[in-house]
């Protein structure tokens, strides 16, 4: 686990050495062991290293092939390399016991094709040194990260964007806001559902994809997609456990401790409980946020059942005191607006957890695959409508009633089967504090309500967020995880779990009114049955509410009002802004997400010279 970054110069100029070691400086947290370039003509490869694996020198990188020929900097973890170094041993002589020598010799065994045989996360790039061309690739899912900047003579590359951001700006390139994107962020909540990031002229590998630099010319070609993958379901809970611990048990191959991000939800406690019940290991840590009993997000009653089991449980207090203290750190750890406080709760989890550990397991991607959110049941609801299983659908509306005593899933039914005109008043009743004329326009370029408000069947929901909303959490993960230099895994992502999961009829999702049907079938008797069978769904929460009514946060929402970045960019309605802050502030609405919008976005629309020149959207001032 690491961080990687480079300049492919197209116009053949030769790299400057010192250029690339300011982008790898930038990121230094990523990877505080060892460092690492290589610079030849017009390429340069700079590296940053977190040893997890062989935590001798001999896992340096760049890494050479034996023959010299390649050169690899690679972010991540294949967790099956052991498999493929028993495979690749006939052919190839192995000089360290890392899995980035593995990934290495498979790229030149089996060409891009190699991406196919690995079970992990990663971003990586090959150079080749004979044939002057470089190869790139992402994981299926976005668990790394990959970003870029193409011009007509250069391409530069990052884990992060603030490397290549600043390093644009060193050449006196211009860089702008991207419009829709902000927009996309302050009206849904969404980020990273394309290419497109918040600057709009830096953007990201997307996930499942490749890239190769060969004779001036960039390609990209999408090498996985999931939906040509969903050939068989489950056939038992105990089958899906079976591969469930199989991912668990992968993600505990390491050099240093492994230890948990535990909420008190069903997610990450059915990772805690296989590693206790199936895996017979109590000493690891364990990290939990607690807020104090009865408020907001504080799932202490939950997590208190594996006090007992877990000795090294420790108890992380995220609060309205420690992130102001941590206010400029989560500002430099986060360059782009996120969505929302609960972000900092596990920023804060992190930044505890990095004194005694450098690898966490958590629970992320469960909810996209198995339905966890409460908007999944609107898509059931339409699937058995469109599909004319009546009888289905009156049982799971009564069940569904009878565990949540809420009809917000019929809500969300409607939403979905609504006409587009309908979909776009609703969504200008939402715009409480945005300019209108920016909304008018900007309604028409946000493809958000075709590309996740309109599924007509709960696999086709849950197929649209993996491919435009999964992304965002797990960006959030690496950036939190990664400024303490803690590797973060995630047993659910197993692509074995993931196609499998997918390619399952809807009632081993949802049935009887439950979520995560199959799960909570494999989990019996192995978790603690007041979660097994728990039916809210409460996420990462915190008392952000409070948080934003304190004087010092009120202070910062008026002077994020009062920026002159955040009056030129022409996409809020000061006015409007302020009155939801005054009725905040009394306990009238409670706004704690959309107060945080302002505070960032003023934040992230300053580190550019000239607001939103030349933008998309313009006149609006």
């Amino acid at each position: 686990m690491c961080g990687i970054s480079g300049i492919v110069n197209l116009s053949e100029e030769p790299v400057s050495r010192p250029a690339v070691e300011a982008m790898m400086l930038r990121q230094r947290h990523r990877g505080p062991n060892d460092t690492g370039t290589f610079v030849e003509d017009n390429v340069g490869l700079g590296f940053v290293r977190l040893s997890i694996l062989d935590l001798s020198s001999a896992g340096h990188q760049p890494m050479r092939s034996d023959d010299d020929r390649y050169v690899l900097i690679f972010n991540g973890e294949i967790y099956n390399y052991l498999e493929i170094r028993q495979e690749l041993q006939a052919r190839f002589t192995f000089r360290t016991q890392t899995d980035t020598e593995v990934l290495l010799n498979a790229y030149r065994h089996w060409g891009p094709d190699c991406l196919h045989r690995f079970n992990g996360m990663w971003a990586f790039v090959i150079y080749d040194r004979r044939e002057k061309t470089l190869f790139a690739a992402r994981d299926r899912f976005g668990v790394k990260p990959f970003y870029y900047y193409l011009s007509n003579d250069t391409f530069v590359f990052a884990s992060e964007i603030p490397p290549i951001f600043e390093h644009v700006q060193r050449l006196q390139q211009p860089l702008h806001p991207d419009d829709t994107v902000l927009y996309n962020y302050l009206l849904h909540s969404r980020t990273d559902l394309d290419e497109n990031t918040f600057v709009r002229q830096i953007k990201k590998l997307k996930h499942g994809h490749s890239l190769t630099i060969r004779r001036h010319t960039v390609g990209i070609n999408r090498w996985y997609r999931l939906d040509e993958q969903l050939e068989s379901g489950w056939e038992s809970p105990e089958a899906y456990y079976d591969v469930f611990e199989s991912s668990v048990k992968l993600r505990l191959r390491s050099d240093v401790p492994v230890g948990i991000c535990l909420s008190g939800g069903l997610d990450s406690s059915s990772v805690a409980s296989t590693l206790i019940t199936g895996l017979h290991q109590t000493d690891y840590y364990a990290f939990s946020a607690v807020y104090g009993e009865g408020r907001r997000g504080d799932e202490r009653s939950f997590i208190r059942a594996y006090e007992p089991q877990l000795p090294n449980l420790v108890y992380v207090h995220p609060t309205e005191e420690s992130l102001l203290a941590d206010f400029d750190e989560l500002m430099r750890c986060h360059f782009e607006p996120f969505g929302g406080l609960s972000i900092y709760s596990q920023f804060k989890v992190m930044k505890d957890a990095s004194r005694y550990l450098k690898v966490l397991m958590d629970g992320q991607g469960a909810d996209e695959q198995l339905g966890g959110y409460p908007y999944f049941f609107g898509s059931l609801f339409r699937e058995l409508l469109l599909t004319g299983q009546f009888s289905r659908l009156l049982h799971e509306s009564r069940t569904y009633y009878k565990n949540h005593r809420s009809w917000q899933a019929l809500a969300y039914l409607g939403y979905y089967m609504a006409p587009k005109s309908l979909k776009a008043a609703a969504s200008y009743r939402k715009a409480n504090g945005i300019n209108a004329d920016f909304h008018r326009q900007q309604a028409q370029l946000s493809g958000i309500a075709d590309d996740l408000y309109n599924p007509k069947s709960l696999r086709e929901s849950l197929l649209q967020h993996f491919e435009s909303k999964l992304e965002h959490n797990l960006k959030w993960n690496d950036l939190n995880s990664m400024y303490f230099s803690i590797e973060l895994r995630e047993p659910f992502l197993d692509y074995r779990l993931v196609e499998k999961t997918l390619a399952s009829p809807s009632n081993l999702l949802i049935r009887n009114g439950t979520t995560k049907w199959i799960l909570r079938e494999a989990m019996r008797n192995r978790l603690p049955e007041p979660i097994r069978t728990r039916q809210d769904k409460v996420g990462f929460e915190n008392p952000a509410d409070d948080w934003m009514r304190s004087p010092v946060f009120q202070q910062k929402a008026e002077d994020a009002l009062n920026s002159p970045a955040f009056v030129q960019s022409g996409y809020f309605d000061g006015e409007a802004c302020r009155n939801r802050l005054k009725l905040h502030q009394q306990g009238t609405i409670h706004i704690a997400r959309d107060i945080w919008k302002w505070i960032e976005v003023a934040h992230f629309l300053g580190k550019f010279s000239t607001v939103n020149s030349n933008s998309v959207y313009s006149g609006v001032h």
